[in-house]
């Protein structure tokens, strides 16, 4: 079983380099991060999870610097975002954020990928919101022409550049596994059209919706020419239960991420070793 750690690391929590270190040490397969640069005051659109924002989101670092710490302190966890907002970043900057992760990783970076909830950050970092979705893609396809093209190019509505020289590539080829965030009825095609996997959430999925979009996604791999053994189900978020996390497993889901909110660094450090337990 693939258990990973979904870490909401601020500047009071345990250094990131410590705590990626000691979830190795523990047997945790992966460490991801989430990513909001930065939050509008006075912003309008409801939090997700109801009531006030929590604090927390005011309070990430960056993924991209922070994971390639952990990267330098560790030898084989790997590392991923959840979820980066990819219409939110620079296409060619990002292109080269990832590969160069992905380098300093020794080819350990997995990119989890959405769209934003948040209309006024959105809108803050030059997202056109309401076609939100259609940017990430573009972004993302021009990202794949940098990671595998030797003298790159890419013409759409969004982005345009070329021919460019971007390099280093990704060491993992042709580039680390892109995972999208989002509900059944719209992420699998998005997963097929340019995805390699699928990041639902524990606390909007049923074990029979993960079966069922497991069997879609598939289905349209298999209509594209694509090896549907590859597709990675990442739950994000679980409660720290053998029975439940196996009931997950079953139903098809590849590897569980553990939500963790942020405590002072001992606390924090102790919790890791709880929920080690249930490896």
């Amino acid at each position: 079983m693939k258990v990973g750690l979904m870490h909401f690391a601020t500047e009071e929590t345990a250094a990131i380099t410590t705590y990626a270190r000691r979830a190795e040490e523990l047997g945790f397969e992966s460490l991801w991060l989430p990513e909001h640069p930065a939050i509008p005051v006075g912003f309008k659109t409801p939090y997700p999870g109801g009531g006030e924002l929590p604090e927390l989101y005011k309070h990430m670092p960056d993924p991209f610097v922070a994971l390639a710490a952990a990267a330098g302190a560790t030898t084989h966890l790997k590392l991923g975002t959840a979820i980066s907002l990819v219409p939110e970043r620079n296409p060619i900057h990002c292109a080269k954020e990832v590969a160069t992760l992905d380098l300093v990783s020794g080819g350990r970076f997995l990119f989890g990928v959405g769209s934003g909830w948040l209309k006024e950050e959105s809108e803050l970092m030059g997202v056109d919101f309401p076609r939100r979705w259609s940017q990430t893609r573009e972004h993302l396809l021009a990202m794949k022409a940098l990671w595998t093209q030797e003298e790159a190019s890419f013409a759409g509505k969004y982005v345009n550049f070329g021919p460019v020289w971007s390099y280093p590539k990704p060491v993992q080829r042709p580039h680390p596994p892109i995972l999208i965030g989002g509900e059944l009825e719209k992420v699998a095609e998005r997963v097929a059209d340019f995805g390699d996997g699928w990041l639902p959430r524990y606390m909007m999925s049923k074990p029979a919706e993960i079966e069922a979009g497991r069997r879609r996604i598939e289905a349209l791999f298999r209509e594209r020419g694509r090896d549907p053994s590859a597709l990675d189900i990442t739950l994000f978020g679980c409660r720290a239960d053998r029975k439940e996390m196996q009931t997950w497993f079953d139903a098809g889901v590849t590897r569980i991420l553990f939500v963790v909110h942020p405590e002072p660094p001992a606390a924090g450090l102790a919790r890791l070793e709880r929920l080690a337990a249930c490896l």
